[in-house]
């Protein structure tokens, strides 16, 4: 079984190209995905490149943008090729069967202005602190304890 589930932040707007015999859509991202246990000197992100067809690919260019927090499902694939000097380079890809997004328009909106983790530059990855956005409050009110006894569906 070849399945992967991410949820992070596009570190770029998508690029978005039309081809092939049924002009097909065809959309490349790569997002971040934050490491649950950080450590001193290692990257605080993993950077995933990513790629989406036909209607996927369309909502993607359609509603994403640098920034947007989303979750993914996919396929891992293997993105490997020989270099100019004849050297194996060794890589993956997601192949992106579906998509949604991560958090509210607000959220977003509000987390814009926050940084998004870059990709390292060079061959090693490069450490640093990523900001982390502030907590946004949600839109949902609280109801009192009293009001429970007149709820139809207790």
């Amino acid at each position: 079984m070849n399945k992967i589930i991410l949820m992070g932040r596009l570190t770029r707007d998508p690029e978005v190209r039309y081809g092939g015999a049924q002009n097909m859509a065809i959309a490349r991202f790569s997002i971040a995905v934050d490491r649950r246990f950080k450590r001193e000197g290692q990257p605080d992100a993993d950077f995933f490149n990513c790629t989406a067809f036909r209607q996927t690919a369309e909502f993607i260019e359609k509603y994403l943008h640098k920034g947007t927090k989303v979750v993914l499902e996919g396929e891992m694939q293997n993105d490997n090729y020989t270099n100019k000097q004849g050297q194996m380079v060794y890589g993956f890809r997601v192949i992106v069967n579906s998509i949604e997004f991560a958090e509210s328009k607000a959220a977003s909106q509000s987390s814009a202005s926050a940084p998004v983790p870059q990709p390292p530059q060079g061959a090693a990855p490069a450490g640093g602190q990523t900001a982390q956005p502030e907590p946004v409050p949600d839109d949902f009110m609280n109801v009192p304890d009293s009001v429970e006894e007149s709820l139809p569906f207790n």
